[in-house]
């Protein structure tokens, strides 16, 4: 599905790719004069997919970033000022100087929940937010990102399997840029596209061009979309480039050249330059007004930090831990009684049609679709092995009966079973107890 973009949306675009780019210039410039408290992790060349896929959400949506999606932050409301000062550790920043990088949020307003270093972890805190906000009538989508080194992390499958099971208004991006620390793709995971880990799942997925701001958002919008009315979470792989080593420290020698050079010719802010040019959307004077308006706030932005001073001794004894100094209590856009009894009353019963048994007609139809180009060797191939299998005689118990097939046959009823596979209700019907319980009189002593 096409959204259009309006002069605005594409100019708006423009400015935040921009920000994001010289904002990260001038922080290079601080750390290399010692300003920058702690690392200093660049986000050159992934400008497109933060802001791509951050401007996909409405203002009522959740955002979970890691510390090269700065882009995010900016679109979410952020100023460069709050970015510079979490990175000088100044009083006025969001952390109030106690925290580094990007490890700050705001759950009120803006929707931001604070990173995780361990990478991966956010997947399950967001499908918990977003399933949270579907309990609560808010209707919203919550979307994180991750590297293509996260996807080999325990919590990565976990969370993704928990949103998926769940159904979670989750919008999962996957930045695949190229480099786990010094780890090529290739190195790690033996699959070309990281997309293909959402069908462990059965859920949606899609690959885009993370250089291509438009395609970002595009393909961003229709999955937030899609989340929205209820469909599911969705992957999206955004193959990208880091254009820098992991943080500053790291000069990346481990990059061959020519990676660098083709990945620069693909820059995401000299693209769009170009497509807003070529498609007639500004003109020379409208990209210098811009590039002038990001220049002045910049500057603004550098001169309150650097003023801010740094946190005095005694606030590190303060926020350690919450004694009243703030209500959380949950944001309801529905009423309650839907979500309590007798509304929200299920009862404590799964019906499992086939039993979870092998059933060769149908599997074979699931198979035909995956067997394709090779002309159904697939199928063919299970067919063989359960025609074998069904050649074998059962085995003769001592007794002279046959023993019980695994499988039961087509169209047999089981004792508390209807024919339609669903049980039968009556005392006869097994149940699996929760616990051992007690013994039968005969046990008893």
């Amino acid at each position: 599905m096409s959204y259009p973009l309006t002069r605005e949306q594409h100019l708006d675009l423009y400015y935040y790719m921009k920000l994001n780019r010289m904002l990260d210039e001038q922080l290079v410039r601080l750390f290399r004069q010692n300003v920058v408290v702690g690392g200093l992790y660049s986000n050159l060349g992934q400008e497109a997919t933060s802001v791509g896929t951050a401007y996909a959400l409405e203002k009522r949506d959740w955002i979970a970033p890691m510390i090269r999606n700065v882009g995010g932050l900016l679109v979410k409301g952020y100023k460069p000022r709050d970015i510079l000062m979490q990175y000088m550790a100044r009083v006025d920043s969001p952390t109030m100087g106690k925290d580094g990088t990007s490890h700050f949020g705001d759950i009120k307003v803006r929707h931001v929940v604070s990173p995780i270093s361990m990478l991966g972890d956010l997947v399950p805190v967001m499908a918990g937010v977003a399933i949270g906000g579907r309990y609560l009538g808010q209707n919203i989508v919550a979307m994180t990102w991750v590297g293509d080194g996260a996807t080999s992390t325990g919590a990565f499958h976990e969370g993704l399997n928990f949103a998926a099971t769940q159904h979670a208004p989750l919008v999962l991006v996957v930045e695949n840029n190229q480099w786990a620390y010094s780890t090529p793709v290739s190195k790690q995971v033996p699959i070309h596209d990281l997309a293909d880990r959402a069908k462990a799942y059965g859920i949606a997925s899609a690959i885009v061009d993370g250089n291509d701001v438009v395609a970002v958002y595009q393909t961003a919008k229709d999955a937030v979309d899609r989340c929205r009315r209820g469909e599911g979470p969705v992957l999206i792989e955004s193959k990208t480039m880091r254009m820098k080593g992991h943080a500053q420290h790291d000069p990346a020698e481990y990059v061959p050249k020519e990676m660098f050079e083709y990945w620069e010719a693909r820059d995401p802010i000299a693209r769009y330059e170009k497509y807003l040019t070529e498609n007639k959307i500004w003109d020379e004077k409208t990209k210098k007004e811009l590039d002038a308006r990001i220049d002045k706030e910049l500057k603004e932005d550098l001169e309150f930090a650097e003023k801010s001073p740094l946190p005095p001794p005694e606030l590190a004894e303060q926020g350690v831990y919450c004694d009243g100094c703030h209500t959380v209590e949950a944001v309801w856009k529905r009423s309650k009684a839907e979500v309590t009894p007798p509304k929200s009353s299920v009862k404590p019963e799964w019906e499992v049609a086939d039993f979870g048994g092998f059933d060769l007609a149908s599997t074979m139809a699931k198979q035909s679709a995956a067997a394709g180009a090779n002309g159904g060797k697939d199928a063919r191939t299970i067919a063989s092995a359960s025609q074998k299998n069904a050649a074998h005689k059962p085995q003769q118990r001592p007794n002279g009966g046959a023993a019980k097939s695994a499988q039961h046959p087509a169209g047999q009823k089981f004792k508390g079973q209807k024919a339609n596979g669903r049980p039968e209700k009556s005392s006869d019907v097994p149940r699996v107890p929760f616990g051992r319980g007690p013994k039968g009189k005969e046990g008893r002593k």
